[in-house]
C-alpha cells in the first residue's frame, strides 16, 4: 500500500506539562487567536541515514514567500508560519540537493519525510490547486495524525457547489456534526451539536470574531441575512467539532478557521454577478394559497483583485461583495380552527397575505502582505461590513408589522510574524468596532389579536394565542462592541521530538447595551370579547435620573496557554494542552441594586418563604468578582497503526470556556433605568378578569401617553425587575472524542474515511426563570404562564431570575468518507453522516425557564433544532465540453417539536415528530462552462437549481395538542422553492 501524505491540524504546537504560575481571577474567557498558518515537519534523510547538516527551504510558487530551517542531529525539521498554498521544498545536504512541489492547506500541520540520494519521500503524489489560483503540479498534503475532529473545506468547493448566498460559512454544512441554519426569513446560523449557534468561535487570519453582546457567535449573525465576510476574499477553511487545542478560547462547540487570500506575483482579477427573481423561482404555499405571488429577487455581485508591489517581497488584495434581496415572506392567521375569520376586523386581513422583506449589504476587503526578508512577514488587512435590512417575519404579522436594522462591522489587524530555524513568533494588533441598531418600521400602538379559552372551573381565560400582530413592533436597541488587542503566540520546535507553542493576549472591549422595549405600547385584544377594547396593555419608559435602558461595561480580556505536540515515535502523537483566561465585566461586578429595591425584595415574604435565598441576587457593588477557575486542560492522542498515515486511531478529551453575553449580563441596569414592560390589565366587556382580581376600568386615555402616565402614578402597574445572581459563572463544555480515519486505494483513486463518536456536556449556561412565588413560597401551577396573579406583585412587579443552570448533553457518531477532487482525476466527492442525540433541561435555546421553577425541573428535552439523523453528499464532477457540473443533496429526519402538553388537564413539556419520513430534503445542482477569450482573460457562465424536486420544508407546525389540527404545519417553509439562479463571471 501506498503511504499517504499527511494533510494535518492547526499549527505545530506544544507541550504543557508546565505549571503557569500566578493568581488569575476570571469572568468570562478570553480570546487567544488561532494561527491559520500551516507546518511541514519530518525527517530530513542522506542516503537512508538522517541528516544531521542540512538545510530545508520552502518558496511559495505565487507570493516568493521563502521559509528556510536548519536540520536537527536527528534529522528533523520543522517548517513553521507557512500561509495556505504551494511551495517548492528545496533540501540542501552534504552537497546534494533535491526539490518537489506541495500543497498545504488552513492550519495544518503535515508530516512529510524528505530525502536526497535516492531515497524517496513518504508521501504519495497528487495535485492540488494553490487558493491563489496558482495552478502547479504539487502534492497535497493528507492530514490523518491528529487528534482533532476536524474536515477541510477547499477552495474547490466554495467555488463549484451550488449555493443559495456566499455566505461561507454554508459550507460546514457539509461537515458531520455541523449544521447551516438558514430559517425560513432567510437569517443564517452555523451550530454543533446540541448547543446553539453562540457557542461557536470563527478565526480568521488568527483573529477570533467572538461576539459579546449579541447572539449568533459571530457579530451580525444574530437575526440577518448577511454574510460574515466577503467569500471571494476566503482561500478555504477548517471545522473542528471537537478535540480542538489549547490556542482555541470563546468558545464551547465548534471552531471554524479560515485564511484570507493575498496577492500573488502576477495581476489577478475577478468580478461575478449572479442573480434570481420572482418570475425565476417556484410560489411560496402563501402564495399558492393566495393565488399571486410577491415580487422578490436576490442579487449578488462583487469583484475582487491583487497582484504584486514588489515581486517577491510586497502584495496586495482587495475584494468587494454587495448583496440585494427582496425576499418573500407568509403572513397568515394563526389557530384559524377556534374562531370565526369573519370577526377579525377587515384592515387586519387586509395587511396579511404575501409580502417580501428587503435587505442591502455591502462587504469590503483589503490586505497588504509584506515579505520584509526571509524572516519577516508583515500583513495589514481590513475587513468592513455595512447592511441595511427591512425585517418582516412570517408568520401572524400584518404587512406593517416590521422593524429597521442597520448592522456595521469593522476589523483591522496588523500582523508581524518572525521565522527563526527553531521558533515562530506570531504577533497581532486588531482594531474592531461593530454596531447592531433595530427600530420599528412605523410609530405608534401595536395591535395584537388573541384567541382564548374560557376555563368555568376556574374562571379564567386560558390558552391563549396570537391570531395576528399589527402596527410597531416593542421596542429599540442599539447594541455593540468595539475596542482594541494585543496577541502573541510563540512555537519553538528546538525540543527533540517535540513542538512546543504558547501564547498571551490582553484585549480592551468596551460593551454598549440599549434597550428600551415597549417604547411602542402593545395592546392585546380578545376575538371572543373585543377587537375595539384591549384587555391587557405593555408599555415602557425611562426613569427619571438613570441611564433610560442604555448599558456600558469597560471590559479586560487575558489569556494564556501552552501546548506541546509530543511525537513519541513514528507511531504515536501525544497532545498536551493548558489554558486560563480571565475577564472582569464591571457592568456586573459593579453593580448596586438600588437600596428601594432591596429593601423591597428582603421584605417580600413570598420570597422569605420560598427555596430562594434573596441575597443571592442583592449586590452592594463589592460581593461580585471576576470568576475564577477558568483553567482549561486538552489531551489528546494519535496512534498510526503501521506508519505510514493510513490508518489512526485517534481520541481525546478537553474542557473549554465560552462566555455569558453582555446582552443578558445588563439586564438588571437596564430594568432598573428603563421601567419595561408595565402590564396592566382591564376587565373584559363581559365583566371578568382574566388577571384573578388584578383589573383595572378600560379608559381611552390609556391610548395617549400622558394617559399612560396617569395609570404609573395611580401604583395600578406593574414592571420587569432582572435580578442575576451574585455568584454567576461562564459556561463550559468537556468535549470526548474515540475515531479512526483510514486511507484506501481503489485503483488510481484514494479515498479518505472517518468514524469517531464524540460525547460533549455543556455546563453554567445561563437560565432564565421566574422569581416570583405565592404567598406560601410555592411556585404556581405548572404550565399555567406563571400565575395568576404572576403579573402584579406589589410594591413590584414581575421578578426575573438569571443563574447558571442550563445544562446539554449530546452524543454523536460522525461518519465521512470522500474522494478529493484533484485536477488529474476532474471529480471528487464528500459524503457526512451524523446521528445525533442531543438533550438540554431547557425547552429553548435562550433558557427562558417560566412555566416552572428552575431549570431541570422538567428533566432532559430533545434538542428541536437538530436532527437525529443527517446525511450531507455533495459531487464536483468536470465533464465534456469544459463545463464544471456539481451537486448537493441533504437528507434530515424529522426534528423533535417541544412544546407544553395541555391535553390531558394538567400542563407539561412534552415533545413528538410531526408525521413523515424526512424533516428536510433538497437537492441543489450546478453547472459552469468558462470560455477562454485569450491567454489572461476567461469568461464564465453558471447556472444553479436549488431545491429541484421543490419539496417545501416545512418552517412551523400546530404544536397545540389540544387542537384538532394538532401536529399539522402551517404555511410558513424552509426557503427556497425551486429556484433557479443565473451567474457570469469575468476572470482576467
Amino acid at each position: 500500500m501506498k503511504p499517504l501524505r499527511q494533510r494535518s491540524r492547526l499549527i505545530s504546537r506544544s507541550l504543557l506539562s508546565i505549571a503557569l504560575t500566578g493568581c488569575l481571577s476570571m469572568a468570562a474567557p478570553a480570546v487567544l487567536a488561532q494561527s491559520t498558518a500551516a507546518t511541514i515537519r519530518g525527517q530530513v534523510t542522506v542516503d537512508s541515514a538522517p541528516a544531521g547538516d542540512a538545510r530545508v527551504t520552502a518558496i511559495n510558487t505565487a507570493t516568493g514567500l521563502t521559509r528556510s530551517v536548519a536540520v536537527g542531529a536527528n534529522g528533523s525539521y520543522n517548517l513553521a508560519g507557512l500561509p495556505p498554498g504551494t511551495y517548492r521544498l528545496q533540501v540542501e545536504a552534504n552537497g546534494q540537493s533535491s526539490s518537489q512541489n506541495v500543497t498545504v492547506a488552513v492550519g495544518q500541520t503535515a508530516t512529510l519525510n524528505l530525502g536526497v540520494g535516492g531515497v524517496a519521500e513518504t508521501a504519495t503524489a497528487g495535485e492540488a490547486t494553490n487558493m491563489d489560483a496558482v495552478r502547479v503540479t504539487a502534492e497535497a498534503l493528507v492530514e490523518t495524525k491528529t487528534s482533532e475532529v476536524a474536515t477541510y473545506v477547499s477552495q474547490k468547493q466554495i467555488e463549484s457547489l451550488p449555493q443559495a448566498t456566499r455566505n461561507f460559512l454554508a459550507f460546514a454544512d457539509t461537515v458531520p456534526g455541523m449544521v447551516f441554519q438558514q430559517d425560513g426569513n432567510g437569517n443564517a446560523k452555523l451550530r454543533s451539536g446540541g448547543q446553539s449557534a453562540n457557542n461557536i468561535n470563527v478565526f480568521i487570519d488568527g483573529v477570533g470574531q467572538k461576539s459579546y453582546t449579541m447572539p449568533g457567535g459571530v457579530p451580525g449573525q444574530d437575526s440577518s441575512r448577511g454574510n460574515p465576510f466577503p467569500q471571494s476574499a476566503i482561500g478555504e477553511y477548517k471545522v473542528i467539532t471537537s478535540n480542538y487545542k489549547a490556542e482555541f478560547d470563546q468558545i464551547s462547540s465548534a471552531a471554524v478557521v479560515a485564511a484570507t487570500r493575498s496577492g500573488t506575483n502576477e495581476f489577478e482579477g475577478s468580478f461575478f454577478w449572479d442573480r434570481t427573481a420572482a418570475e425565476w423561482r417556484a410560489r411560496t404555499p402563501a402564495e399558492l394559497d393566495n393565488g399571486t405571488k410577491s415580487d422578490s429577487k436576490e442579487e449578488q455581485y462583487g469583484v475582487s483583485f491583487g497582484g504584486p508591489i514588489l515581486q517577491d517581497r510586497l502584495h496586495f488584495f482587495v475584494a468587494y461583495e454587495a448583496k440585494e434581496y427582496n425576499t418573500p415572506r407568509t403572513l397568515e392567521l394563526l389557530d384559524d380552527s377556534r374562531y370565526d375569520e369573519s370577526d377579525v376586523p377587515a384592515e387586519l386581513v387586509a395587511g396579511i397575505g404575501p409580502a417580501n422583506s428587503p435587505f442591502k449589504q455591502d462587504m469590503y476587503f483589503g490586505k497588504l502582505s509584506w515579505s520584509v526578508d526571509d524572516y519577516n512577514l508583515v500583513e495589514l488587512s481590513t475587513q468592513i461590513r455595512r447592511e441595511e435590512e427591512t425585517i418582516r417575519n412570517n408568520g401572524e404579522y400584518t404587512i406593517d408589522r416590521a422593524s429597521f436594522i442597520d448592522n456595521d462591522v469593522s476589523r483591522y489587524d496588523l500582523r508581524w510574524q518572525y521565522s527563526g530555524d527553531r521558533w515562530l513568533n506570531d504577533m497581532h494588533l486588531t482594531y474592531e468596532d461593530s454596531a447592531w441598531v433595530q427600530q420599528p418600521l412605523v410609530g405608534g400602538n401595536g395591535y395584537i389579536l388573541t384567541v382564548s379559552d374560557y376555563n368555568a372551573t376556574n374562571g379564567f381565560r386560558e390558552n391563549t394565542r396570537n391570531i395576528v400582530s399589527s402596527g410597531p413592533g416593542s421596542g429599540n436597541q442599539d447594541k455593540g462592541q468595539k475596542g482594541w488587542s494585543f496577541q502573541n503566540d510563540l512555537t519553538f520546535s528546538g525540543w527533540d521530538a517535540h513542538t512546543l507553542k504558547m501564547g498571551v493576549k490582553f484585549k480592551q472591549v468596551d460593551l454598549l447595551s440599549t434597550e428600551r422595549n415597549f417604547t411602542n405600547p402593545q395592546l392585546y385584544y380578545d376575538i371572543a370579547q373585543s377587537t375595539d377594547q384591549p384587555y391587557r396593555i405593555e408599555f415602557g419608559r425611562a426613569i427619571p435620573g438613570t441611564p433610560g435602558g442604555v448599558s456600558k461595561s469597560d471590559n479586560k480580556q487575558f489569556g494564556i496557554y501552552v501546548q506541546d505536540d509530543w511525537e513519541v515515535n513514528e507511531h504515536l502523537t501525544l497532545n498536551f494542552g493548558l489554558r486560563y483566561d480571565y475577564e472582569t465585566t464591571p457592568a456586573y461586578e459593579d453593580y448596586v441594586t438600588p437600596a428601594g429595591l432591596a429593601a423591597n425584595l428582603r421584605n417580600y415574604p413570598n420570597l422569605q418563604n420560598s427555596d430562594i435565598d434573596v441575597e443571592n441576587y442583592i449586590s452592594n457593588g463589592s460581593n461580585r468578582s471576576a470568576y475564577k477557575g477558568a483553567w482549561q486542560p486538552r489531551l489528546g492522542f494519535s496512534y498510526d497503526l503501521n506508519g505510514d498515515q493510513r490508518h489512526v486511531i485517534f481520541g481525546g478529551a478537553g474542557r473549554s470556556y465560552d462566555r455569558n453575553l453582555f446582552t443578558n449580563l445588563q439586564k438588571e441596569e437596564q430594568t432598573v433605568s428603563y421601567a419595561a414592560p408595565y402590564r396592566v390589565w382591564f376587565t373584559d366587556v363581559d365583566g371578568q378578569c382574566r388577571n384573578g382580581g388584578g383589573c383595572v376600568a378600560w379608559d381611552d386615555s390609556y391610548l395617549t401617553e400622558a394617559g399612560r402616565d396617569q395609570l404609573v402614578n395611580s401604583g395600578q402597574v406593574s414592571r420587569e425587575y432582572y435580578l442575576i445572581n451574585n455568584d454567576l459563572k461562564v459556561p463550559y463544555s468537556d468535549q470526548f472524542s474515540l475515531g479512526i480515519r483510514n486511507a484506501w486505494d481503489f485503483g488510481e483513486t484514494t479515498w479518505n474515511s472517518e468514524v469517531a463518536v464524540a460525547h460533549v456536556r455543556s455546563r453554567d449556561g445561563l437560565s432564565v426563570r421566574l422569581g416570583n412565588r405565592r404567598p406560601d413560597g410555592s411556585f404556581f401551577e405548572p404550565g399555567s404562564n406563571f400565575g395568576p396573579p404572576w403579573n402584579y406583585d406589589p410594591p413590584f412587579g414581575r421578578l426575573v431570575l438569571l443563574d447558571n443552570g442550563l445544562e446539554t448533553r449530546t452524543n454523536s457518531l460522525l461518519v465521512k468518507f470522500d474522494k478529493p477532487y484533484t485536477n488529474a482525476s476532474g471529480w471528487g466527492v464528500t459524503t457526512a453522516y451524523t446521528y445525533t442525540d442531543a438533550e438540554r433541561n431547557s425547552n429553548e435555546d435562550g433558557a427562558g425557564i417560566f412555566d416552572w421553577p428552575y431549570a431541570g425541573y422538567y428533566g432532559y428535552l430533545p434538542v428541536s433544532q437538530i436532527p437525529r439523523h443527517r446525511f450531507v453528499t455533495t459531487g464536483i464532477w468536470d465533464g465534456p465540453g469544459g463545463i464544471t457540473y456539481s451537486g448537493k443533496l441533504t437528507l434530515e429526519s424529522q426534528r423533535e417539536r417541544v412544546g407544553v402538553n395541555r391535553s390531558q388537564g394538567e400542563a407539561f413539556f412534552d415533545s413528538y415528530r410531526p408525521d413523515g419520513t424526512f424533516g428536510h430534503l433538497q437537492l441543489d445542482l450546478a453547472a459552469q462552462k468558462v470560455w477562454h477569450a485569450s491567454d489572461d482573460i476567461s469568461l464564465r457562465v453558471r447556472a444553479d437549481v436549488l431545491n429541484v424536486t421543490n419539496r417545501y420544508n416545512w418552517e412551523s407546525y400546530n404544536d397545540d395538542w389540544t387542537s384538532a389540527n394538532f401536529g399539522q404545519h402551517n404555511l410558513a417553509i424552509r426557503l427556497p422553492t425551486r429556484t433557479f439562479k443565473l451567474s457570469f463571471g469575468i476572470d482576467w
